[in-house]
């Protein structure tokens, strides 16, 4: 093919794939209606938090506050021994748990994406099924509670969320059609074992998988309440969601019930309610947005391989 065809070959295709100018603006006004959709629920959010408990009491939520008041955080603060020991848990399980997860999926994604491994069918059956059906909630609380005795232990909030099979059939995804087999069979002419190619070649080319598995487990440990609910009675083991859940939940059982105790329904009367609960809400959201700008760079492209290469 001559340059002048080559040319305008590409010209052609550019003009094919030019956005027109109105088509263009109907995106970009899409774009900022679904940005808009995603950021005012938490600014509503977080002025309730500032808002006065009397005028919320009187005027209901409303996005722009009668009376401003920061007694919420100041409520907050007072409790801030309890507060900085669920903020530790959330840490801890969320640190050690997304290092756990992303390792543990990596070499499972690794070793079935290998076609050399010889129980790679039996094994990918093994990663699949669950993706279609599980043993349920009460098989999972047995084996759990029972046969690991992870009942109010940190480590129940790490391993039952630690691996998922659509996260490795992602990393299998990845591995298979974005290492190249020639590079692991010169590796193993040069004498590298499995482990060595995939710390030392396979992990420095995944880094796209690597931040999409890390952001995904991120997430649902940084989210997850509900470990805590089914197998956390020790308060000093509670996370932050978990008891932001707690306090919601003891609100409603005083509200409910006025002859619990005077002194504690006259505790709970002086306590700013509705805005401790939007308070610690911006507490759990800020730390979990910020992780996101540094792992944007690579999120995309490893999620669409992942979905995308079969």
């Amino acid at each position: 093919m001559s340059k002048k065809n080559k040319n305008a070959d590409m010209a052609e295709s550019s003009h094919l794939n030019k956005i027109s100018q109105p088509t263009n603006i109907g995106f970009n006004i899409l774009f900022i209606l679904i940005a808009l959709i995603c950021v005012i629920p938490v600014v509503f959010v977080f002025m309730i938090s500032i808002s006065a408990e009397e005028s919320i009491q009187m005027n209901g939520y409303r996005f722009i506050p009668e009376v401003f008041s920061l007694d919420a955080y100041k409520f907050l603060f007072d409790e801030g021994e309890m507060i900085i020991r669920a903020l530790g848990v959330s840490i801890f399980v969320t640190v050690v748990g997304t290092v756990l997860g992303v390792m543990l999926t990596t070499l499972m994604g690794y070793v079935l994406s290998r076609n050399t491994y010889k129980l790679n069918n039996f094994f990918t059956m093994i990663v699949f099924i669950p993706m279609i059906f599980n043993g349920g909630m009460v098989a999972q609380y047995v084996v759990n509670t029972q046969l690991l005795h992870l009942r109010d232990t940190v480590w129940a909030l790490i391993l039952p969320l630690c691996v998922s099979s659509f996260n490795v059939v992602i990393a299998k995804t990845f591995f298979k059609t974005n290492i190249p087999e020639s590079i692991i069979e010169s590796a193993q002419i040069d004498g590298a074992s499995q482990l060595q190619i995939f710390g030392k070649i396979a992990l420095p080319l995944a880094k796209p998988l690597l931040a999409t598995i890390a952001l995904f487990l991120t997430f649902g440990y940084w989210n997850d309440w509900f470990q805590s609910s089914l197998y956390i009675t020790d308060q000093k083991l509670l996370s932050l969601q978990a008891l932001l859940n707690s306090i919601q939940r003891n609100i409603e059982m005083m509200a409910n019930n006025p002859s619990a105790g005077i002194s504690m329904v006259e505790y709970m009367n002086s306590m700013p309610r509705e805005g401790a609960r939007m308070a610690m809400a911006i507490i759990i959201i800020i730390p979990i947005a910020c992780c996101y700008p540094f792992f944007q760079k690579y999120f995309i492209s490893g999620l669409t391989v992942g979905a995308v290469k079969g």
